[in-house]
């Protein structure tokens, strides 16, 4: 039942939340290129406006909500609705009916896993809905300041003192909360320099945001501390972290397990090693895309908004 739910989960990922960033390919013959009018966060933002949001259950009243973003966990119950991240706010009109179709409940707790806008932009109208807001101390820098994204070629504005986190950790953080003792853990710089797991014990849900792209080539934010190195880490750290029981969420993509995690890790390592043995052979970044490394996990990893020439140009800045 579980793989079947998974494969369901998966064409209506690629249904709804696949138009936030495939919209971005009309704009761009590489993604994260120069262009001029709007560019990636403008047109996920206009998609993320009109898609739609779908909510599924998964076990010990723990919810996956996709549609806003990055994935959102939501585990609900007497205290309320804890959620993990908290999609893009222009998505608030749909999330909202989406949430109320799991309770009444308010929010009560939102834990941000890391600082990206399809993950946090969203915060402002959760904290003005009641609820209180964690992060990683990093985290929580990066949404007070300016952050330039040049692969984006985006600016983005500190969120207002609202959306700012008030509670902060530096490595751990635990939270009783409806039954569950969720356990907040942080991983070395991969994705961004602030990625944080969040885990619910007896569920046996992970919550691994962008340090997992299930199925998906994953972008790797080099700006903000990310490098492809620290990805295999963690990549590898959430192997270790489940059992064949255990249910993975991904930043994207549809919900998972570990035989996909240890696949993805295994992706990472053999494109990172291609690459890196080809870089030392003192091929350029042309070279090494025309060499194609990806090439055996393509089939799999490049049918998203990252593919397998832009991966590698991802690595290779790496390596």
């Amino acid at each position: 039942m579980y793989t079947n739910n998974n494969q369901f989960n998966r064409r209506r990922f690629l249904m709804t939340t696949g138009v936030l960033m495939a919209g971005t390919l009309a704009f761009r013959q590489n993604l994260f290129g120069q262009v001029k009018g709007d560019g990636p966060v403008q047109q996920i933002n206009k998609a993320a406006a009109t898609a739609k949001i779908n909510v599924t259950k998964l076990r010990g009243n723990i919810s996956m909500v996709e549609g806003s973003g990055g994935n959102i966990a939501v585990l609900n119950g007497p205290d309320g609705k804890l959620l993990v991240d908290a999609g893009i706010d222009v998505s608030k009109a749909h999330l909202i009916p989406a949430l109320h179709s799991i309770s009444n409940k308010p929010i009560k707790v939102l834990i941000n896993s890391h600082w990206h806008f399809d993950h946090t932009s969203g915060n402002v109208w959760m904290h003005e809905a009641g609820a209180t807001i964690i992060s990683q101390d990093v985290t929580r820098a990066r949404l007070s300041q300016k952050v330039y994204q040049p692969e984006w070629d985006y600016t983005f504005d500190p969120l207002p003192k609202g959306g700012i986190p008030s509670i902060v950790y530096k490595n751990e953080f635990t939270k009783d909360f409806n039954g569950e003792t969720i356990q907040v853990k942080t991983y070395k710089p991969a994705h961004t320099d602030g990625d944080s797991s969040i885990y619910f014990p007896k569920a046996d849900i992970l919550h691994v945001a962008d340090t997992f792209w299930n199925a998906y080539y994953p972008f790797i934010d080099y700006a903000t501390g990310g490098s492809i190195d620290g990805m295999i880490a963690a990549a590898d750290l959430n192997v270790k972290q489940t059992t064949k029981h255990t249910i993975v969420i991904p930043g994207h993509g549809a919900i998972g397990n570990r035989d996909q995690l240890i696949r993805f890790h295994e992706m990472l390592a053999t494109v990172r090693d291609s690459v890196a043995r080809l870089k030392k052979q003192g091929r350029s970044l042309h070279e090494v895309i025309a060499a194609k490394p990806t090439a055996p996990f393509d089939p799999v990893f490049g049918n998203y908004v990252i593919k397998g020439d832009f991966f590698t140009k991802l690595v290779y800045r790496g390596v």
